[in-house]
């Protein structure tokens, strides 16, 4: 498998360096550059310097101007880093420039998210994704992985059985690996639509069951597999690290009015997502697009929650799934009731959201009311009903101990007489033993 390059089997010391190009942006760029640090140490690759640079013109060889490139790579020899990380994008050239002067391994913003995406994968679907998605970083990439095979072919003889008639003549070894990557991404391509067509079928399953589905969104670390976990006390990945949760987790829980409600983990938001990113992973993210409603998680210790919490508005403006009924909630509270900062913290965000519920689910503090205003949100889709249903209609029981909820039984003669909580999408098999 062609990768995006090689890299240092090792990567203990990385020099981080984040550009910005407005003097208004320093802040915000400040704040990328940390998020960045966290990214990095998500790989365990240990961090000896972070510097925020400002570049007035831009420059094609090495994005900084040149003066600037030589002062950057003269400090990461006094690091005696094995590795220059960019917060922003690099085109391949301004990498392999990078690269061939530095003499270390430099990645940007994007690799980064890629190997950490590929340390993540577990599920078929999402291996396919990074594969395909570090595929297509790969191949504007692959010119500096040839140079050594880059010439023309025909080998020792131009006859029938030489290169020159297998390859053509003046083919280069760089075209022809193009030409593979391509295939190559082509038939990782087809396999993904088959298992996006079959997690479709599975989803229509779920429709047809009637069962209402909600997904957890938000900005990466920001609590919503530890939420899933105790919600419908599920037993999901829980790590202090960003991208900890790549493939969907679906679990069911019941709700107060005895309703089942679909509950959907999902992949976490990132500033600055490579836009093809949001491409190559659309088909796990799209658990948003399809959810009835969604949660919101919003990191409240975050000292930009502000910026995340628009940041996944964006990604879900995208996605086209912005118009989605929604509950905010706002979990860590617990990390700010301890001194007079937080504590004036947390009244800010109360004013700036005055509809989030604000939540610790460390502490289990607000996740009562948090589970009723989901209910509230999921209330117009269940009906109440008192039926009459003779005892050898075993079906309509299973149904509604499968989807619904019993809240009275009794008997009369060959009947059961209920009252229960149904799905609307489940009532046309309840017609016909109305019991009022």
């Amino acid at each position: 498998m062609f990768d995006i390059r090689e890299k240092p089997d090792m990567v203990e010391r990385a020099f981080l360096i984040g550009a910005y190009f407005r003097r208004d942006d320093e802040a915000e760029a400040a704040s990328l550059l940390e998020e960045l640090e966290e990214l990095v140490r998500t790989l365990d690759i240990g961090i000896v310097e972070s510097h925020l640079v400002f570049i007035r013109d831009q420059s094609k060889r090495y994005l900084t101007g040149s003066g600037k490139a030589e002062e950057l790579m003269q400090r990461a020899k006094e690091l005696k880093c094995d590795a220059i990380v960019f917060d922003n994008e690099l085109s391949p050239s301004q990498q392999r420039n990078w690269e061939s002067e530095s003499d270390v391994c430099v990645l940007d913003r994007e690799e980064v998210i890629l190997d950490i995406f590929a340390m993540r994968a577990r599920t078929r679907e999402a291996a396919l994704q990074v594969q395909l998605a570090r595929m297509r970083y790969s191949l504007p990439r692959l010119a500096k992985m040839w140079t050594h095979l880059d010439r023309q072919g025909g080998g020792s003889g131009g006859g029938k059985g030489g290169a020159a008639a297998a390859r053509g003549e003046g083919e280069k070894q760089i075209e022809v690996d193009r030409r593979l990557a391509r295939k190559r991404i082509s038939m990782v391509e087809k396999e993904l639509d088959t298992v996006r067509t079959q997690r479709a079928t599975q989803r229509k399953e779920r429709t047809r069951e009637g069962l209402p589905h909600a997904a957890i969104v938000g900005y990466t670390n920001a609590g919503k597999s530890s939420l899933l976990n105790r919600l419908a006390d599920a037993d999901i990945l829980v790590e202090d690290k960003l991208f900890a949760t790549l493939d969907p987790t679906t679990r069911r829980i019941e709700l107060p009015d005895g309703q089942a409600l679909l509950l959907t983990d999902t992949v976490g938001f990132v500033r600055n997502l490579p836009h093809r990113l949001v491409e190559a992973f659309k088909a796990t993210l799209e658990e948003s697009v399809l959810a009835d409603f969604l949660i919101h998680v919003l990191d409240a210790s975050a000292e930009n929650a502000e910026n995340f919490y628009q940041t996944t508005l964006d990604v879900l403006r995208d996605l086209g799934a912005e118009g989605k009924p929604m509950v905010l909630a706002i979990n860590k509270i617990d990390l700010l009731q301890d001194d007079a900062d937080g504590l004036q913290r947390l009244h800010e965000l109360r004013g700036i959201y005055p509809e989030a519920c604000f939540v610790s689910v460390k502490t289990g503090e607000g996740i009562e009311e948090l589970i009723l205003r989901v209910n509230e949100l999921n209330h117009d889709r269940v009906s109440r009903l008192e039926l009459r249903i003779p005892q050898a209609r075993q079906d309509l029981m299973a149904l509604l101990h499968r989807d619904g909820k019993i809240l009275e039984q009794g008997y009369e003669g060959n009947d059961i007489l209920l009252t229960a909580i149904v799905p609307k999408a489940q009532l046309h098999h309840f017609n016909g033993f109305d019991a009022s």
